[in-house]
This record gives C-alpha cells, sequence and structure tokens, in this order.
C-alpha cells in the first residue's frame, strides 16, 4: 500500500520551458469581445502571477540555444526567472513566422476564443454557438484569473463560465484545477505530455481518471504502465496531506482534496499560501513531476516524482536502449548502436532511440558470422518473445536467434528460450526501486562491432605473459611470508607488522574452531588464546575464490594501518587453500546485538553518542589520512564491535574498495547489504567515500532508535497506517518532536540536543544525491558540537529504498 500512495501523491500535483517571453508591456486580465492581442500584447492576472501572450520555446542544450521556428499562445508565470509555461492553446496548431504578424488572439462576436491569420482560424475554443452578436457583445468576457485558469464569463456573473483552460489542460495541473470525470456525461480531463521541450504539441503519453480509476498510460502503441483504483482514493487522502507535511518546502502550504460524488469524482489541490509557486506536469517522458519554486536558488526544486523511477513508463528512451534511473543521462544506446535522431534527443524526446552501426550478417542463416553480447541484471524487452521449446541448450537457444534476421536478442533463463524479434523496448537496468530484476538479455551484434580474432589472440598473449610475470611475483611473495613466519614462530615475537600463523597453531589456539563467536556468508569467526595468553577472534573464510578476494582485500587495508576505532588485524593464515586472519578480540561483541537482542546489555544515551563519534573518526581516517582513501562498502551494526570499555572498532574490511589520492571515485562490482545502500550502487556508476556516509545515516537512526530501519511504525498516534522508521522519522524531526524517537528504553534519559543534533546528521548523510552529504570528516565536527547543519530535507527516495 505505501509504494502506491507515494506514487500517488505525484497524481495531484503536476513545466514547459520554453524562450523568454516577447519583451512588452503587460495590458490587464480581461480581453472584451471585439477586442484581440498581437504578438506584442499579454494579459496579466491581477494579482501578477500569470501572463498570457505568444511565446516561442526554446531550450539551452550542450550544443547551444535551440529555438522553435513556431509561435504558440500560452500562458506563464510572469514573475519566475526561469520562462516556464503552464497551458498552451494551439499546441498541434502553431503561428509561423510568415503568419505572426497578421495573427490574432480575440474573443470573437459567437462568443469563441480564436487564434486567426487573416481569414484563416488556426485554432478556437469552440464552445459557444447559436449566440446572436448583440447578446455575445454585450455579455461575453474572456479573464486570466489570479489562479492560472483563463475563462470565457458572462459579464453580468463570474460563475456563469462557458468555457476554461482548466477543463481543457495541456501537461500542466496547476492549484484550483480539478482532475477528473464528470459522471452525467462521461467527458474526462486528460493531460497529455509534451513532444519535446521545443514542440509542445500532444506527446505519446497522458493521464485520466475515469469510473476504474486514476489510469497512466502510453497512447501508441496503447499501453497502461501504471494505474490506481478509485476504491482506495477517499481513505489516502489523510495519508497524502500528511506526507506532503514532511517536505518543509509544501507543509502547511497545500492541501490536497477529492470530492466524489452524484455529478462527478475529482481531485484537486490548493493552495494555503498564495505566495508559493508550485505546478505537476506530466513529463516527455511519461513521468509525473511536482515542482516548487525556491526563492533561494532561484529555480524549480522536484519536491516529488512519480513513477519513483523514470524508467517505468512503457518503452520511455525508445527501440534499442537501456534505461538506468540512476544515471545521467537515464537513456542511452545498447552497445554498438547510436541515436537515430540526435536533433530529437538533444530536445529531450528520446522515444525514437537507436539503430545499429553495422547491419547483421543475414546472408547465409545456417552460418551467420554475428555474435552475442550480454547484457546483465536488466529487465527483458517488454515486446512479446518467441519461445523456441526444442532449444535446451543456450547454445542451441543462440543458434535459434542466429536463424531469422529479425531476431535481436535472446534470453536463457531456467532451460527456457526466448528470441525477440523487431525493437527492443523497455530494457531497463536494475535500480532497486521498482526493478530488481537479475535477467540476462544477449544482444545480437555484427561481428564487425566487436574486437577481432587476431586482436583477441593478441591480448591472449599479452595476458598470458602478464599472468606468469603476477604468479613469479606471488611466489617470491610467498617465499617471503613463508621465511617471515618462520622467524616470528621461532621468536613468537613481531615487532611491527602482522604475523603469519600456521594453520596448526591457529587449530590449537582455538580448540578446533569450536568456540564459535558468530558466522555468515564470508565463513565463520571462533575464539582463540595465543601462547602469550592474548585472546583472539580468528576469521575462517569459506569458497575457494569469494574468500581469497576478502582475505587479500581484508590484509591490504586493516593490515596496513592502526586507529583506535578500526579493529586491530593481529595476523593471519595462507596456506594451501585455507585463508584465515586473526583479530584482536572484542568482548562486548557487535553493536547490532545491543541495538537489537532484548538479553543484551542496554546502551545508555552517552555510549550512544560516543559510539557515533567514533565510527565517524574511524571512517574519516579511511577517507582521508591514509595513502589511498579506503571506501568500506559495508558499514553496517554487525561491523561495528565493541572492547571492554565500548569502544567502537570499525571491522570486516573484506568488501574494502581503494581510491587513489589522484582519484575522486571508483568504479567496483556491487556489494555492501540491504538496507545500508546508497542508491549510486544500484545505478552501476563508480563511487566514492559517500557511500560510506549513506550507511553511517542509517546506522546513526538504529541507533538512535534501537529498532531496525526495516521496522514499520505507526505514522502518527491517531492513524493504523505504518511506514519504515526513517520515513516517519523525519516527519517527527521537522515537527521539532525528536524526543518520541528516541529508544524507548533508555526510559527519557538522554540529552535532547544531542538526539536532534544526531538526527539532522543522520537524514544529510542518507540525502540521495551524493553531493548533499556531508564528508565524515565534518560529520566528526557536527557530532562534537564544532559545527551546525541546517535542517535537512526529505530524501525522495527513502520510502522506495526502505520498503
Amino acid at each position: 500500500m505505501i509504494p502506491q500512495l507515494y506514487i500517488f501523491l505525484g497524481l495531484l500535483l503536476f513545466s514547459l520551458h520554453g524562450a523568454p517571453p516577447y519583451s512588452a508591456a503587460a495590458v490587464n486580465d480581461t480581453l472584451l469581445a471585439g477586442e484581440s492581442i498581437a504578438v506584442s500584447d499579454k494579459l496579466m492576472s491581477r494579482n501578477g502571477k500569470f501572463t498570457l501572450g505568444f511565446f516561442q520555446p526554446s531550450v539551452v542544450s550542450k550544443s547551444g540555444n535551440i529555438t522553435s521556428p513556431n509561435w504558440y499562445v500560452g500562458i506563464w508565470f510572469s514573475n519566475i526567472s526561469e520562462f516556464t509555461t503552464v497551458w498552451v492553446a494551439n499546441r498541434d496548431n502553431p503561428v509561423t513566422d510568415l503568419q505572426l504578424n497578421q495573427t490574432r488572439l480575440k474573443l470573437s462576436n459567437d462568443g469563441n476564443l480564436v487564434i486567426s491569420s487573416n481569414a484563416s482560424t488556426i485554432w478556437s475554443s469552440a464552445t459557444v454557438a447559436n449566440t446572436t452578436i448583440a447578446t455575445t457583445m454585450n455579455t461575453t468576457s474572456v479573464v486570466l484569473a489570479n489562479n492560472g485558469n483563463l475563462m470565457i464569463i458572462g459579464s453580468s456573473s463570474t460563475s456563469n463560465v462557458s468555457w476554461q483552460s482548466f477543463e481543457h489542460p495541456a501537461d500542466v495541473m496547476l492549484p484550483g484545477a480539478k482532475f477528473g470525470w464528470n459522471k452525467a456525461t462521461g467527458a474526462t480531463i486528460k493531460y497529455f505530455s509534451k513532444k519535446n521541450l521545443i514542440d509542445p504539441g500532444l506527446g505519446l503519453y497522458y493521464f485520466q481518471l475515469d469510473n476504474t480509476g486514476i489510469v497512466l498510460a502510453r497512447s501508441n502503441p496503447a499501453k497502461t504502465y501504471w494505474s490506481w483504483s478509485s476504491q482506495q482514493s477517499s481513505k489516502a487522502i489523510s495519508l497524502l496531506n500528511q506526507l506532503m507535511s514532511i517536505n518543509p518546502q509544501t507543509r502547511g502550504r497545500i492541501n490536497m482534496t477529492y470530492v466524489d460524488n452524484n455529478e462527478e469524482e475529482y481531485y484537486a489541490y490548493i493552495l494555503l499560501d498564495e505566495s508559493l509557486n508550485v505546478y505537476g506536469v506530466l513529463d516527455i517522458s511519461g513521468q509525473l513531476i511536482i515542482n516548487v519554486w525556491s526563492q533561494d536558488t532561484r529555480s524549480w526544486q522536484q519536491v516529488y516524482t512519480q513513477p519513483i523511477s523514470p524508467c517505468t513508463a512503457y518503452a520511455t528512451c525508445g527501440p534499442f536502449t537501456i534505461c538506468n534511473s540512476l544515471a545521467h543521462p537515464v537513456c542511452n544506446c545498447m552497445e554498438s548502436f547510436s541515436q537515430t535522431s540526435p536533433e530529437d534527443w538533444e530536445v529531450g524526446n528520446r522515444t525514437v532511440g537507436c539503430s545499429r552501426n553495422t547491419p547483421l550478417d543475414c546472408g547465409n542463416m545456417t552460418s551467420s558470422t554475428d555474435v552475442f553480447q550480454a547484457i546483465a541484471r536488466v529487465q527483458l524487452p517488454s515486446n512479446t518473445p518467441q519461445r523456441v521449446d526444442n532449444a535446451t541448450t543456450q547454445s542451441k537457444c543462440a543458434q535459434a536467434c542466429l536463424s531469422y534476421c529479425s531476431c535481436n536478442a535472446y534470453s536463457y533463463e531456467n532451460n527456457i528460450c526466448s528470441i525477440w524479434h523487431g525493437d527492443l523496448l523497455s530494457v531497463n537496468s536494475n535500480d532497486g526501486i521498482d526493478n530488481s530484476s537479475e535477467e540476462v538479455l544477449y544482444l545480437r551484434l555484427s561481428a564487425k562491432d566487436v574486437p577481432s580474432s587476431r586482436k583477441n589472440n593478441r591480448k591472449t598473449i599479452v595476458g598470458v605473459i602478464i599472468a606468469t610475470c603476477i604468479a613469479s611475483f606471488l611466489v617470491m611473495l610467498m617465499l617471503i611470508l613463508l621465511i617471515l613466519r618462520k622467524k616470528c614462530l621461532h621468536t613468537s615475537q613481531l615487532v611491527g607488522g602482522i604475523v603469519a600463523f600456521r594453520y596448526s597453531d591457529l587449530c590449537h589456539g582455538t580448540k578446533n574452531f569450536s568456540e564459535k563467536l558468530g558466522g555468515g556468508g564470508f565463513g565463520s569467526v571462533s575464539k582463540g588464546v595465543l601462547s602469550d595468553s592474548t585472546i583472539i577472534a580468528v576469521k575462517k573464510l569459506d569458497g575457494a575464490h569469494q574468500g581469497e578476494k576478502q582475505f587479500r582485500a581484508e590484509v591490504s587495508s586493516i593490515g596496513l594501518i592502526q586507529h583506535i576505532n578500526l579493529v586491530k588485524l593481529i595476523g593471519f593464515c595462507c596456506e594451501g587453500d585455507k585463508r584465515l586472519l586473526v583479530y584482536e578480540h572484542m568482548v562486548n561483541g557487535s553493536l547490532d546485538a545491543h541495538l537489537f537482542q532484548s538479553k543484551a546489555t542496554i546502551l545508555n544515551w552517552t555510549t550512544r553518542y560516543n559510539l557515533a563519534i567514533g565510527v565517524a573518526r574511524g571512517l574519516s581516517y579511511l577517507h582521508q589520512s591514509c595513502k589511498e582513501c579506503i571506501i568500506h562498502c559495508d558499514i553496517k551494526p554487525e561491523n561495528i564491535l565493541l572492547d571492554a570499555s565500548f569502544t567502537p572498532k570499525i571491522a570486516d574490511f573484506g568488501m574494502a574498495a581503494f581510491v587513489g589520492r589522484n582519484f575522486s571515485r571508483v568504479l567496483t562490482t556491487f556489494r555492501g547489504t540491504v538496507g545500508y545502500l546508497a542508491p549510486e550502487w544500484i545505478s552501476g556508476v563508480a563511487i566514492t567515500p559517500k557511500v560510506d556516509v549513506y550507511s553511517f545515516g542509517m546506522v546513526l537512526l538504529e541507533m538512535l532508535s534501537g529498532k531496525r530501519n526495516s521496522q514499520k511504525v505507526c505514522i502518527d498516534d491517531n492513524s493504523n497506517q505504518v511506514a519504515p522508521f526513517p520515513v516517519t522519522a523525519i516527519s517527527k524531526l521537522l515537527e521539532g518532536d525528536v524526543r518520541s524517537l528516541v529508544d524507548p528504553k533508555l526510559n527519557g534519559d538522554f540529552s535532547l540536543e544531542e538526539a536532534e543534533r544526531l538526527c539532522k546528521v543522520a537524514y544529510w548523510c542518507i540525502q540521495d544525491n551524493e553531493v548533499d552529504r556531508p564528508t565524515m570528516s565534518e560529520v566528526v565536527l557536527v557530532l562534537e558540537g564544532l559545527h551546525n547543519l541546517d535542517m535537512p530535507p526529505m530524501p525522495r527516495l527513502l520510502a522506495a529504498l526502505a520498503l
């Protein structure tokens, strides 16, 4: 229920960006019958918020300013520096430069609002017929209202509206506009996206409310990609208003309404603060976006977007593309494909997609030279595939695809062969939000688009030579380690560095690993004692490949550095296929046990706060004080150990990544633990130390509450509706009610000032954009009370990632 409610929020608030308006003084808010507006004239609402006139759309792209050759009549925000239209009359009937000087917008004698050039009608409201000229001349006028609604009204009463732009919208919904349908006539108010950034004509996507509920769909081909039942609407409105109150930019300034009676059903939203500039738009991509104007940044701020992922809309990137919702840009051509129309892509229309660089080899279907490239962790194409039942192996499935010239890809999963003919649509990368696919698509390519066999052979030879050199180096390194080990064992002492232990010694010291301290996917941890009575914890790594990777990562990271808030690696064992790591023993175990287990020692507030500072200092040291920046990649309570005095020690560096000081980020494989993962992990882009900052923020919330972030709690005292703790906690923070968030096991014994500070830090750490997160050194300063933070905004992806 909760994800749908977040999606539904976007439907209640819907930007068309264009060129700056033609420089001319505003007239007034009314146009009388027989009067007209030329290209240099304007109407302006009485409050000065909206202007109506002629405009020419334009957009600033990488190649410069692109301006449409056509003109339109529309309404835009008057007092916003970024030109933003909210309604367009002649969407599909533009005015050309040749027509412009003769074109007028006028209220005709028959009561219609008309755009005409000479004797030719370009657009008409076409709502009033069989009305006498005399009556119309005396009673009808056009008014641009303070809410941006353009109305044809009778002069005797402003309630006598014969036509209004709110009932004939473009792609934008303003406060006061209804989104719904008339039960008597069946008429619906439908919003259509625009074609591109310089063409406001009808695009491919629309949404409407009918007798079944809300529908978000593509028109050609007809495809519904999201819907919401009306039966759930009335009980959702209260929660939607609650959600709007979460964001400081909209809290107390917008009220959502839902009406369902015998005559009509509709949704609307009204402004409680008339100074707020807000609008919502059905974007070119088929995504609903809520925008609020920020006077501080003098730009539109996205308060919310729904669906959460810009890849959800059907075929939003066009054929032969991959959509990655966390990448920038989200749409990219598949390997060995290029943009079909770069001009369209530049103005925001990506639905034309991509085309092959090299034609396939279709001359002989039995001996095609084409090859396949694997695209992992993607949603398979949405167009229906052909199932090949007699292809019982992957090679046979590939051959089945090669036997058709029209086949462009195949998949082979669970012994099922599927091949796709024609365009490949809606191939979306796993983003962990609304797409968690682990499937593999095999894309058919011309052999000319991949390295030749000669190059491959050359690479193979070079690879063999490099591998031989590395192997020789490793052999020499192992000999050195053996010598060091013998010296260490003979003397039983080691001054500086780490000890290379014999496997038999560790078996003896741990009584054959009989006293287990813990375990997991990596292997097991056992308690032991060295000959000098030092108590140790021995991690025994399982799995030849993964164990080797973790072994090398730990030895090369924590084995080379020392810090009071990092666990100390005493030594290791590397005999045959056995990989073991020897650490100092932490008598108080891991943080998760004290936070989440009922029988564990309850950590008082002072201890918790000092733990937060200690972990922050440890991460700051890893990120900024080592020779290479070390990104831990798996910060969570299970990897924070506590010594006898409850000093925190960051442990488990098996997933650590290294970044040279001359670089800012590193490209590495997906790793970490669900619930603590930063959004950029899922996108496949290069990471920075800010992924650790995000994980640390999630840990802080768990330290504050004493419960898992995934645990759902009531949204408020008067509601039975629940949401994950981070979603409800920020609402309490913004309301100034941090006290209710603190672990009840503390019985109110805590510092409210420190709790508020910790909560603010946590939410700044888990911001969606890594740029908005602080560094760990900044976090240390804040937690130590040496620096202050403003109130954090609500992370937009938080709800989706937490569920």
